[in-house]
């Protein structure tokens, strides 16, 4: 693939000037790496953990150890890491029913959660479907105040109402906002428990795993989940979910998952072990890569003359990179370059259509070796203004380098028509 001088000036310039960065991310690697193989020897991870099991899955040593270490790595009492979790929204909608219940109320404190979301709560779809509102959970919503949590909005609202579960998404989803520190939802954790110790604090934790040394579920959320196709999985896993946080939590979710009395104590792997250990080793590592092309993303477009966020020489707390592109073309043609860019499909043009979940018609390239893989380098956004390019993934930089430079020639050949 061949760029113009213009770009590849560009290219080399950012690499200067993102060094350093790039540093401090390989050391957050190393840090979670390391943390990572202490909990694989502490747990005495062998061979004989990647067997097959069928049926019921009774005692399927694999599956229990890798429950133990993950709780390990992510700083809590217990985890839920299951293959037959299909999605993050899966992972999340467990969650949601295992701890609500009749009369309940849950709040989001992030403003509303990520489309995906909105027919399991109840705010669109149909009464009757069996989403929580038919179940008679109330829902609320608290919006975020200059760009970070409102504390005070929610001390009030905890302090008026019993609220069962305070819901908080870690990333911006669709939103044009900033996404959350880990230190910003261990406060969050602390003012809720202090005024609402009963409450549970749950924690949308997607693309935003090995970002930082810590997770959630290390400064006080009750529960988080997540995709194994996104950060935790590392790009080994071919599909799955995980559930983790307190025991009490990861329990009421693991009776949703399964059955009441039954839990994770059943339940086949079916020889997929292999792959989540795999991925959870190449997690931090693979991560990395993702971040380092995210930076590069925000360079890159930035020196074209767009708007990015978080600028690219700005930390950051999970892999997404947006990218304003102002119009329907300049949207569409971003995305033909990721498509173009990437290892499979790169044949295809995406274009525009009504996804289920979705309340606009949705773009998305994603040339992935693994469907719907987002730690896989892909683009994709809802057709309305202002044609918000989301970027994420990248399982090699050099890989993420090539794709965001396609992205970015497509975008320069639009121009000059």
């Amino acid at each position: 693939m061949r760029f113009s001088n213009e770009l590849m000036e560009i290219s080399r310039r950012a690499e200067t000037d993102l060094k350093e960065i790039f540093a401090e991310l390989d050391e957050v690697s190393f840090y979670n790496t390391d943390r990572i193989i202490d909990a694989f020897r502490e747990h005495r991870v062998s061979d004989a953990m990647f067997a097959a099991t069928s049926g019921y899955g009774y005692d399927d040593k694999g599956r229990d150890t890798l429950d133990l270490i993950w709780a390990d790595v992510f700083g809590c009492e217990a985890a839920l890491v299951r293959q037959n979790i299909v999605s993050g929204t899966h992972a999340l909608a467990i969650g949601l029913y295992g701890l609500l219940r009749p009369g309940d109320i849950l709040m989001s404190v992030a403003g509303k959660p990520y489309d995906t979301l909105d027919e399991v709560i109840g705010i669109s779809g149909k009464a009757g479907n069996g989403s929580l509102a038919d179940f008679g959970v109330s829902y609320r919503q608290i919006e975020m105040s200059g760009g970070r949590l409102d504390l005070p909005a929610i001390r009030e609202a905890l302090e008026k109402e019993k609220v069962k579960v305070v819901f908080v998404q870690r990333s911006k989803g669709y939103l044009n906002r900033r996404t959350l520190t880990v230190a910003e939802i261990g406060e969050l954790c602390d003012t809720v428990h202090k005024i609402s110790p009963e409450t549970f604090v749950y924690v949308d934790n997607c693309y935003g795993e090995f970002v930082d040394r810590l997770e959630p579920t290390a400064v006080g959320a009750d529960l988080a989940a997540g995709s194994l196709i996104k950060n935790a999985g590392g790009g080994m896993a071919e599909t799955g979910g995980y559930l983790c946080g307190t025991k009490k939590a990861v329990e009421l979710a693991s009776y949703r998952l399964t059955s009441v009395g039954v839990g994770g104590e059943v339940g086949a792997t079916l020889g997929l072990n292999k792959s989540m250990y795999k991925g959870l080793f190449y997690a931090p590592h693979t991560t990395a890569q993702a971040l380092k092309t995210a930076h590069f993303a925000a360079y890159v477009f930035s020196a074209l003359g767009y708007e990015t966020e978080p600028a690219w020489n700005e930390r950051r707390s999970d892999i997404i990179q947006t990218v304003l592109t102002g119009t329907p073309d300049g949207l569409c043609a971003l995305c033909r370059g990721i498509q173009y860019g990437s290892p499979v499909d790169s044949y295809v043009t995406p274009e525009p259509w009504d996804m289920p979940g979705y309340s606009d018609p949705v773009i998305m390239a994603a040339g992935n070796f693994t469907q719907g893989s987002s730690i896989e380098l892909s683009a994709d956004g809802p057709l309305h203004s202002p044609f918000t390019a989301f970027l994420q993934g990248g399982l090699t930089y050099e890989a993420g380098k090539i794709g965001i430079l396609s992205a970015a020639n497509e975008l320069l050949k639009g121009r000059s028509k």
